[in-house]
């Protein structure tokens, strides 16, 4: 059977999405471009193919039944000195995150998280010490909100690239449009 690797996460709004994405290749994150900036309520994780369509039959179940969200993204955290990752913290929309994670990671996605889950945006990962200290420095006085729409499913493809590939806003049935786009704009 043919397996994809996919991952869901809350996609991070324009204009904040771009200036996250140039940060994050300012400080040298070699992913940057990689990575479309997000909130994750899936890490990566191997599926069969086969199993896709009862996936997003349970995406679209968790999205019809919850409601839209206000999240706050404020200062910087860190998950040193277990992963040499500095992101974003969230404060307004923490717990709501936690909700639908709990949710997304049920039924046919069902696994045990390597890490207890600590939503936030990931803005420096895998980078020499004093570029992660600058990152934690810099980024400390960040501070925007935005309406969560929804979430997506993503795909990463064998370019190494991780895509959207459809929407579920909450508070409807109905499921986003199939998307298909390229790699995240620079």
């Amino acid at each position: 059977m043919r397996t994809r690797t996919i991952g869901v996460a809350i996609p991070i709004p324009e204009p904040h999405a771009q200036e996250l994405q140039r940060v994050r290749e300012g400080y040298g994150d070699p992913l940057a471009r990689s990575i479309p900036t997000h909130v994750t309520l899936l890490a990566p994780v191997e599926v069969q193919a086969d199993d896709l369509d009862r996936i997003e039959k349970h995406l679209r179940t968790i999205a019809e039944s919850e409601q839209p969200f206000e999240l706050h993204l404020r200062g910087t955290g860190t998950f040193q000195p277990v992963s040499p990752v500095v992101y974003i913290s969230i404060g307004l929309g923490f717990d709501d995150c936690q909700r639908v994670e709990a949710r997304v990671r049920s039924g046919p996605l069902a696994a045990d998280p390597a890490f207890p889950y600590h939503p936030h945006v990931t803005v420096a990962h895998h980078l020499p010490g004093h570029v992660l200290r600058r990152a934690y420095e810099e980024l400390a006085s960040y501070d925007v909100r935005f309406g969560v729409w929804g979430f997506s499913l993503y795909e990463h493809g064998p370019d190494g690239v991780w895509r959207p590939q459809r929407d579920f806003p909450l508070g409807t049935s109905l499921p986003g449009p199939v998307l298909h786009h390229g790699s995240p704009s620079p």
